[in-house]
């Protein structure tokens, strides 16, 4: 019964390693001391433009334009005597060569595993062509912007010169010069505001990339990955096996969507998309409705208390925009529901501060924000470092905070790492207030 049980986990154990390889993103490559190739999965023979059963049993070399493929094999012979190492248990980039003979950048990790009766070489490959290419295109962004700015700043001297010498020829129309002045330098700071404006679109579009290229791989490696174990149990006893990788591809599913949630709203505000929209609502019901969406992602045995506001601060009705407050409290509870544990609670708090002001504090028992981090919360793409292997873009509080600009609002809190983190925000509720949003 023992030796059954081994033998069977061994098998899973091997089909799961095969599944992981064979859902890799990147290629996977074995070789043998003469650098034969064992093995290639999937992802590796298409890089290269082949079938897998076309390269099995051929040389690596195969894969590499010359001269290092003319080197290669004196290379494995030269380490295998020496052991000296250019390439295995180092890395670097190299150059890979298709079927069809085009020659391409990639990525090369090899490592060395050592078996019984013989030694073999494992190398991993991963594309650098969208890499390099973007990489081109940020130089060229640069030198485009750079370009920019010389022949702006060419032309404002351009303007400058023409002014003074207009000034020497006109000094008897000083009120006019004095008019002329000040226009230009409200010119030259909507210049120099605008050449700042697209440095920093051209930046957040190279770390767009960079992000997306990064928080994507992860649940759509673990979505490839559950669909193909849930495909291998077929069996009525293996009911608990496919629940478990169905619930794995809703949860990657789920943090796609916040990506891309968090990705579409900053795009709004940088556009300057955003509508304010005013109008008497409901805040309980807003709150209710709030509850009833989040209740998918709460982790097993957590638990969202509504607290009762202090006797004669209670809310009911409010004058603000009911989108943009939903989105503030749905950020922030599912920061709260993200960043607890199983088990926690949560406490929602609404009350009245005047007549003029409502407020909402969301209080959690989560990890907490490190003192170090706190002054940088708001900051677009940071993350705490005790945040770090929780999905996110740090985006989110940014967002809040660009909300709130917008409402007129303003946000506080407080935090002890390993203990929790209290979140306030108090927003203005007067049609009298109305000058105060048109202020954005």
């Amino acid at each position: 019964m023992d030796d059954q049980f081994i033998y069977e986990s061994l098998a899973e154990a091997a089909t799961q390693l095969q599944a992981i390889i064979d859902t890799a993103i990147d290629g996977i490559i074995t070789i043998d001391e003469k650098g034969v190739m064992d093995t290639i999965n999937p992802a590796g023979a298409r890089l290269f433009g082949y079938e897998p059963p076309e390269l099995i049993g051929k040389n690596v070399n195969v894969l590499m334009p010359k001269p290092y493929s003319e080197q290669h094999d004196d290379y494995i012979r030269r380490y295998l005597s020496t052991g000296e190492a250019r390439i295995i248990g180092i890395g670097r980039e190299a150059l890979g060569l298709k079927k069809d003979g085009t020659v391409f950048p990639i990525r090369l990790a090899v490592s060395e595993v050592q078996l019984s009766n013989r030694r073999m070489f494992i190398g991993i490959v991963h594309d650098l062509t969208e890499v390099k290419e973007a990489n081109r295109r940020y130089r060229e962004l640069n030198e485009e912007l750079e370009n920019k700015i010389k022949a702006r700043t060419e032309e404002l001297a351009r303007v400058v010169n023409q002014l003074l010498t207009t000034n020497k020829r006109l000094k008897h129309e000083i009120q006019v010069r004095e008019v002329a002045e000040r226009e230009l330098k409200k010119k030259e700071a909507e210049v120099r505001k605008a050449l700042e404006r697209e440095k920093e679109l051209s930046e957040l579009k190279s770390r767009f990339v960079s992000m997306a290229s990064h928080e994507f791989r992860t649940p759509l490696s673990t979505i490839a990955s559950s669909a193909s174990l849930i495909a291998r149990y077929t069996r009525e006893d293996q009911q608990e096996n496919r629940l478990k990788h169905v619930k794995r591809i809703k949860s990657a599913v789920e943090n796609l969507t916040g990506i891309l949630n968090d990705f579409l709203s900053l795009s709004k505000l940088e556009e300057g998309r955003i509508e304010v929209e005013l109008n008497w609502f409901s805040m309980p019901d807003l709150c209710h409705e709030v509850l009833d969406e989040v209740q998918g992602l709460l982790k097993e045995g957590q638990q969202i208390i509504m607290e009762k506001a202090p006797e004669g601060q209670e809310v009911s009705e409010v004058y603000s925009d009911r989108r943009l407050v939903k989105n503030l409290m749905l950020n922030l509870l599912s920061n709260a529901i993200k960043y607890s544990a199983p088990g926690k609670r949560i406490w929602l708090k609404l009350w009245r501060k005047d007549e003029r002001y409502f407020s909402f504090c969301l209080r959690d028992e989560g990890i907490g924000i490190p003192k170090e981090d706190q002054q940088h919360l708001f900051m677009r793409f940071f993350r705490a470092k005790n945040a770090l292997n929780t999905q996110g873009t740090g985006l989110g509080l940014n967002i809040v905070q660009r909300y709130l600009e917008f409402l007129g609002g303003e946000i506080n809190f407080e935090s002890e790492e390993g203990v929790g983190t209290v979140f306030r925000v108090t927003l203005p509720s007067n049609e009298e207030e109305d000058f105060d949003y048109r202020r954005q």
